[in-house]
């Protein structure tokens, strides 16, 4: 079989993808002088490709899948297969928003505002789309970097810029007036790569994978032995996807009981366990759920 070629995002995304692959089980090197990083699977070559133009080289086949934004996507009109999505970002595990911002005295309080304004962005086709939508004729033209200072140095009226927080812009001095689009990130597939059986189960295999290993980052496993009389009291404090594993000890006075738990519960509920009758609490980070 010829290997799948598989975009890689050049750029802000990079370090977050080539650990989420290799959580997912593929080990990709990187080298500082081209573009094309070492995979541990002879079954994919890989390439950094700008998740501006990933859509793109998708689309004509140059790459079997990529990983992008939604919002170079829709930028680009590119006709392409969305495997699925992948919520995370260079920072957090979150989505990022596009928004309207402006300097914080500014009179521009809502999207009809920007009327006979002018605006800068990356994303000029998606904005120049969404005000035609709306009926407002405003002029957009391409930022080619540094576009939140374009706003706070006055050359434009308005920037549409992507955040994550939005605590940058606030530092800036500006101000957010509206949301515009809320994008993460997508594995994207060539049509015909998808059409043809046996590349489509490796594309659908590897999107398994990579959605198992960010389904695993906001779980954690918890186990604990419990006393048999203490049992009902400690399982009633338990969240779990059907029900929590338990088990006897050597000792059948005492069991032990293993679960899923979010997160972000465990600080509330290793006391709420210890208070219960649960002993020998172990946390431990996952891998991957599926």
């Amino acid at each position: 079989m010829t290997p799948l070629k598989l975009g890689i995002p050049k750029g802000s995304l990079e370090e977050a993808t080539i650990r989420l692959f290799a959580q997912a089980g593929w080990c990709i090197t990187p080298h500082s002088r081209n573009y094309y990083p070492d995979i541990d699977d002879p079954s994919i070559r890989c390439a950094l490709v700008r998740a501006q133009e990933m859509a793109r080289y998708v689309e004509r086949g140059t790459l079997d899948l990529g990983l992008t934004g939604l919002d170079w996507i829709l930028e680009t009109e590119a006709d392409v297969a969305e495997v699925c999505t992948l919520t995370y970002s260079k920072a957090s595990n979150g989505p990022s928003r596009w928004v309207l911002v402006v300097p914080e005295h500014s009179p521009i309080e809502r999207v009809e505002d920007l009327a006979g304004r002018k605006i800068a962005t990356e994303l000029v086709g998606f904005t120049r789309r969404y005000l035609a939508e709306r009926g407002i004729e405003a002029e957009v033209e391409f930022s080619w970097g540094a576009t939140e200072a374009k706003a706070v140095e006055g050359l434009v009226d308005a920037v549409v810029e992507i955040t994550e927080t939005g605590s940058t812009i606030r530092a800036h001095g500006l101000r957010i007036v509206a949301d515009l689009l809320l994008t993460d990130t997508r594995l994207i597939a060539n049509h015909a790569a998808m059409a043809d059986p046996e590349r489509r189960a490796r594309i659908e295999q590897i999107a398994l994978m990579l959605q198992a290993a960010l389904a695993a980052r906001h779980k954690v496993a918890l186990k604990c032995n419990v006393p048999a009389d203490k049992l009902d009291a400690v399982v009633a404090l338990l969240p779990s996807l059907h029900a929590p594993t338990v088990s006897h000890l050597y000792d059948r006075r005492w069991l032990a009981v293993e679960t899923i738990v979010d997160a972000g519960r465990v600080r509330e509920l290793i006391p709420q366990l210890c208070a219960a009758g649960a002993e020998g609490i172990l946390e431990y980070e996952l891998r991957k759920m599926v």
